[in-house]
């Protein structure tokens, strides 16, 4: 059996067990402290495994929450203990203020870690989602996009249909650097829904197409 985590105890971090859990068997919650996320797990009725960071390492697919600011040095840190796996990125390198983008218009958060970890399959996922989407994931009777990138083809095909029974609609957004465009397009979504008054419940969906997803229902 594939084994899958979380790493992160933060909103995003939180959203995603509280999405995924339900949906997919043993799901590790890492964290430094075990205590705090067995206490999370239990406040949120979560059917979440608690873990230590070595433990939600040790599997299979990663799914990291982490700041941009601490996002490199952690994959410098962990670099022997990811190589082989799949790392899902689903952080935007926003600022400290909120105000831009940390990196260069050339590169992205997802290009940034496939570079720092080769020997990682790394796959960019709900970078245009913020976490109080989750909630609330379909809107109008329309489901949010949430956009999937990797070079790796079979690392992508994996990680969407091990999100499969999770109520968005996963689009296949190709390679890594189409990443430049999404976070830029999620710093600019952040702009204009606090603009009109309904941050941070703002998501992408594209229009014109009846594609369900990666899986007919």
């Amino acid at each position: 059996m594939m084994k899958v985590s979380i790493i992160g105890t933060g909103r995003m971090g939180k959203a995603l067990i509280e999405a995924a859990a339900p949906q997919i068997q043993n799901v590790i919650w890492g964290s430094r402290s075990i205590e705090k996320v067995d206490g999370l797990i239990k406040e949120l009725g979560s059917e979440a495994l608690p873990g230590s960071y070595d433990q939600a390492l040790a599997a299979d697919v990663i799914f990291h929450t982490l700041w941009f600011r601490d996002l490199l040095p952690w994959a410098k840190h962990n670099e022997e203990a990811l190589k082989g796996k799949i790392l899902v990125d689903i952080c935007v390198p926003f600022t400290s203020d909120f105000s831009d983008l940390a990196i260069e218009w050339g590169t992205s958060a997802a290009e940034e870690i496939q570079q720092a970890l080769p020997d990682t399959k790394v796959v960019g996922a709900f970078k245009n989602t913020f976490w109080k989407v989750f909630n609330q994931p379909v809107h109008q009777g329309i489901k949010s996009d949430v956009f999937v990138t990797s070079d790796d083809e079979g690392a992508k095909e994996m990680v969407m249909k091990l999100l499969q029974p999770l109520p968005f609609r996963f689009l296949d957004a190709g390679t890594l650097k189409n990443n430049r465009t999404i976070e830029r397009m999620t710093l600019f979504s952040r702009e204009l829904s606090q603009r009109y008054g309904h941050y941070p419940y703002v998501s992408w969906g594209l229009w014109g197409s009846d594609y369900k997803g990666l899986f007919s229902e």
